[in-house]
């Protein structure tokens, strides 16, 4: 075992709890075990003799308020029999709770629309939690704010589109009601945030999106493709007027010419 490398470069991957244990270097002539370590807990063992170089150790963190560390194991094949401790090494400390990731989805948005109790127009945004890994006792999934409960918020950016200058407000709910100008188009995403976080207390963006009420051509276009259409406009009017005189005086001239070589003829 004293001639086995080690595995470095140990880090922790998790997105809303589910949790992936990777490290260097790809074993050759050996495999990985290995073993997860909780100040309260019993140690417990994951991709066993495994010739991969990360493990998806979720399942084994279900205290997400626990202290756990990873002790990556270098072992031979099984077949070799070897009593000895095998090398191995230790990952930094990791608490799934103050240290994940959380990401929000964006599943409605309703579009601006005209209040007609005079309180303006209204953008409503209704999102909805993405699941854990970790289910309750019915077999249903618990969702991040199960987990984190009270310590979870949420903040809506928004901005007038094609604007870039963005607003924000923060609710605990799964809806956001904000006024905005009637007519106008607005972009939007949505954040999740632990305050009670030291690092990593914003979560991933929500997929950025637009409404569409109000939109027209300039709006989508600007105002170079007026300025064409007006170019456009004014080149046909004229042809209109300019094609029948031009038309016109070719008639004429061509009449002039038959009379000329008629009296031409005559007189000859």
């Amino acid at each position: 075992y004293k001639e086995l490398p080690t595995a470095v470069n140990i880090t922790w991957s998790s997105i809303n709890f589910k949790t992936i244990l990777q490290w260097q270097p790809k074993p050759s002539g050996y495999f990985y075990t290995v073993e997860i370590h909780g100040w309260t807990s019993d140690i417990k063992r994951k991709c066993i003799l495994t010739s991969e170089t990360e493990c998806d150790v979720t399942d084994v963190l279900r205290n997400v308020k626990e202290t756990y560390t990873a002790h990556i194991l270098s072992v031979r094949p099984v077949e070799m029999d070897n009593f000895e401790e095998p090398p191995f090494a230790v990952s930094e400390k990791f608490i799934p709770y103050s240290q994940k990731k959380v990401s929000v989805c964006v599943l409605v948005s309703l579009t601006a629309t005209k209040d007609y109790s005079q309180k303006g127009s209204k953008l409503n945004v209704v999102f909805k939690d993405p699941l854990t890994p970790y289910i309750f006792p019915n077999g249903s999934f618990q969702s991040i704010q199960d987990i984190f409960q009270h310590d979870l918020e949420y903040k809506l950016y928004y901005w007038k589109d094609p604007s870039s200058g963005k607003k924000d407000v923060t609710t605990k709910s799964h809806n956001f009601e904000v006024t905005v100008d009637i007519g106008k188009n607005y972009c939007f995403y949505v954040q999740g945030i632990i305050p009670s976080r030291r690092e990593n207390r914003n979560g991933q963006k929500s997929m950025v999106l637009c409404t569409s009420v109000g939109r027209n051509i300039l709006d989508e276009y600007g105002t170079e493709v007026f300025i064409i259409l007006a170019v456009i406009a004014v080149a046909v009017i004229t042809l209109a007027i300019v094609l029948p005189v031009v038309l016109c005086k070719r008639k004429k001239a061509k009449k002039a010419r038959v009379v000329r070589e008629k009296e031409l003829l005559n007189g000859v």
